[in-house]
């Protein structure tokens, strides 16, 4: 039962749309287990590009089974303008998409709530990306939240939807909480049940059984291990468990149904939003990597901040994810600089550490220590095989996996499907093509 896992080894942005939509050929389900409608996945077919935010990237692939698990928070409108833009691109989604009704639903109180929230906390606000993420999460762990199984019995949803609207309070303290026509939210959530209706069903018990029956899966994660609940650089971190052990709860899987985790990274580094960050490059250097590798982001439109590969971060996301592979993204991007950097250890304090601390004011304080690798002048980006890549690009590969610690199993140098080098092929097998 070939199970496989794909995260985020950084802060999220790392490709992993690109990744798992070629990993998707030889699957038969592809499912997301956690984030929503703040989360970007970028793929191109054929010079076209999607950007994908709640729809599993799979969908792109005729003829796969795409689902959003429980861990997934929906945001009906930004579902179907998705499903729109799909569908408009001529890929039916007919008998191909499923969502658990166990998945929590946005609704328009979460966006004035994280509105108020961020202004609240002033020079120590998240810089989310305004997609009322977090208070949807909030309110699911607060047993306040609505599910999307609500949307389709309107009592119940009324009945949650007032209880929750009693309790909203400004935290700012400087304006009252605008007033909320319960009957109009409810009307148009229950409308959007009636949409989402025929796409209900039974998420852990499909993957289940097909495991069971030998198909194969794969679970797709958004954001990136950085930016996990639990294990990034709290409090600057997304609502959700993006991590691997993620996709289980957020699927309703047992560990030993997954056969396989790979994570993904560039060749450098980035983040959006506020927060540590110890390689960041404010200087012409950043500005470049932002401007060739089109680092702004998919859902907000913001300029990322850009820095040098963080082997720490990634070594912390090996650990914690189990990670037997990695894939790198975007090598073609650094091409002609002179010298590439590592970032390899952290000083804080005077002290020398190689893993990430504990304590996130360390990481705050953090001054990253670097090695330094010689560029390479000629382009990566028509190279479709290991020895095609110049001798420079090959010595940086192999040292960014000695020094995250996993091997790698493919190099990105390009957005095109075509632009990927397999140094192994973790691939599923296709049918008529690889045994």
């Amino acid at each position: 039962m070939p199970c496989q896992i794909v995260v985020g080894a950084q802060w999220g942005d790392e490709g992993k749309g690109k990744i798992v939509d070629l990993l998707s050929e030889g699957a038969d389900l592809v499912v997301r287990y956690q984030g929503g409608a703040n989360a970007g996945h970028t793929v191109v077919i054929a010079g076209k590009q999607f950007i994908l935010h709640l729809l599993p990237s799979g969908i792109l692939r005729a003829g796969k089974r795409c689902l959003l698990g429980n861990g997934v928070v929906i945001d009906p409108p930004n579902l179907f303008e998705e499903m729109a833009q799909v569908e408009d691109a001529g890929i039916s989604l007919k008998g191909r998409l499923g969502i658990s009704p166990a998945a929590h639903v946005t609704l328009p109180y979460h966006r004035w709530l994280e509105q108020m929230e961020e202004t609240a906390l002033g020079v120590g606000r998240i810089g989310t990306a305004g997609r009322a993420i977090g208070p949807t999460y909030r309110d699911k762990s607060g047993r306040m939240g609505v599910r999307l199984s609500d949307l389709m019995h309107p009592e119940r949803l009324r009945r949650r939807v007032e209880s929750r609207v009693k309790m909203l309070v400004d935290p700012t303290g400087q304006q009252s909480p605008p007033g909320v026509d319960v009957d109009a939210v409810v009307a148009e959530y229950v409308g959007y049940g009636r949409i989402l209706a025929e796409y209900v069903c039974d998420v852990s018990r499909e993957v289940n059984t097909a495991l069971d029956q030998g198909q194969r899966v794969i679970l797709e994660g958004a954001q990136g291990t950085m930016l996990d609940l639990d294990h990034g650089t709290y409090p600057y971190v997304t609502s959700s468990s993006t991590v691997s052990g993620g996709a289980l709860t957020g699927v309703g899987l047992g560990p030993m149904c997954i056969t396989g985790v790979t994570g993904v990274a560039k060749a450098y580094c980035t983040r959006v939003g506020n927060g540590p960050f110890p390689s960041e490059l404010t200087d012409e250097v950043g500005e470049l990597l932002r401007k060739v590798g089109a680092e702004f982001g998919s859902t907000t439109g913001r300029p990322r901040r850009c820095g040098w590969y963080d082997a720490v971060a990634v070594r912390h996301a090996v650990r914690t994810n189990g990670l037997e592979t990695l894939g790198i993204t975007k090598l073609d991007v650094p091409d002609g600089m002179p010298v590439l950097r590592i970032c390899n250890a952290y000083k804080v304090d005077g002290r020398l550490l190689t893993e990430l601390p504990y304590d996130m004011e360390d990481f705050e304080h953090a001054e990253p220590v670097y090695e330094d690798w010689p560029g390479w002048s000629t382009p990566t980006s028509g190279a479709r095989s290991w020895d095609e890549l110049p001798a420079e690009a090959r010595r940086y590969l192999d040292r960014l996996s000695e020094v995250s610690g996993a091997p790698l199993a493919l190099v990105s140098v390009g957005k095109d499907r075509e632009a990927t080098l397999w140094l192994r092929d973790i691939r599923f097998a296709v049918a008529g093509s690889r045994s």
